[in-house]
């Protein structure tokens, strides 16, 4: 499914727009960085697969990583795996009410706490869309630099841990701070001059938007194994209201509206209906 450079593809497609230095960093990772992604899931026996979103933006966790998270996970669950959302208060309510197995992390939970979540669960991945992890100066902070620790659970320090134990990990991310950049943080420090997450992950998905990267992972894996599994814009239209009624801001304007990273509805129709028109054509 990788094409040249002027054929239409799923990476094509998620690094639309690109605003923050994604268009950069794209030239540091394989073209069909996207569809490894997926291939590597498809990978991995049907069992438990951990999802991690959820960032903390003025007193809520923001419109992207929630959307991306609940579809790829509902598209697993359909795929035959358990997909289970690990997640922070800040995003309470958002995946069980859809029907989707969700656990908390206490915003001080130590290492052991992971540690026994993974034992518990035994997933056999982990991946992450737009979670904030430890920077190369051992803080959590948001794109403006402002420190989030005392509002961010160290859910990756788990992906550290299944790393260690050899369990596949996945990230999603869109501009530098989040699990899984820490692959790119020589380049991240020298191109876009932000101090990058240091935790890395064994594939690395990079888009302009974080919930458009899980989009394409979700058209990867629709291609690859036949089933119906991107959703429709008006499914991903409803869910957004659901999780601004819930309290959900867009992280860009920080107000409760129904947008992703300042993006107008019409650029999230135009990201989705180009993925189903990629898949059309494949």
């Amino acid at each position: 499914m990788q094409g040249s450079t002027s054929e239409m593809t799923v990476e094509n497609v998620i690094l639309r727009h690109s605003k923050r230095g994604m268009h950069i960093l794209e030239g540091y990772l394989e073209k069909n960085y996207c569809e490894q992604a997926a291939e590597e899931i498809l990978k991995l026996e049907k069992g438990t697969v951990f999802l991690t979103t959820g960032f903390y933006v003025a007193g809520y966790a923001e419109t992207d990583g929630p959307l991306g998270t609940l579809f790829l996970a509902k598209a697993l669950n359909r795929l035959g795996y358990r997909a289970v959302i690990v997640t922070d208060e800040f995003c309470r309510g958002y995946f069980e009410t859809e029907g989707v197995e969700t656990v908390y992390a206490a915003i001080d939970a130590g290492g052991e706490e992971y540690r026994a979540l993974l034992r518990e669960y035994r997933p056999l991945g982990l991946i992450s869309i737009e979670r904030c992890g430890e920077n190369v100066e051992g803080d959590y902070a948001n794109m403006r630099g402002v420190s989030i620790a005392g509002q961010t659970a160290r859910i990756d320090r788990m992906f550290e841990f299944a790393k260690e134990e050899g369990i596949p990990t996945f990230g999603v991310g869109d501009g530098g701070n989040e699990i899984g950049m820490g692959n790119l943080k020589q380049v991240i420090t020298e191109k876009l001059e932000l101090v990058p997450c240091r935790v890395t992950v064994d594939h690395l998905v990079i888009a302009t938007v974080s919930n458009w990267g899980a989009y394409g992972i979700i058209a990867y894996l629709e291609m690859l194994t036949g089933e119906k599994l991107l959703p429709e814009v008006e499914q991903v239209e409803t869910y957004l209201g659901k999780i601004v009624d819930m309290g959900s801001i867009d992280g860009v304007n920080k107000e409760h509206v129904p947008t992703v990273d300042g993006f107008p509805a019409e650029v999230e129709r135009e990201i989705l209906d180009g993925l189903h028109g990629v898949i059309a054509s494949a």
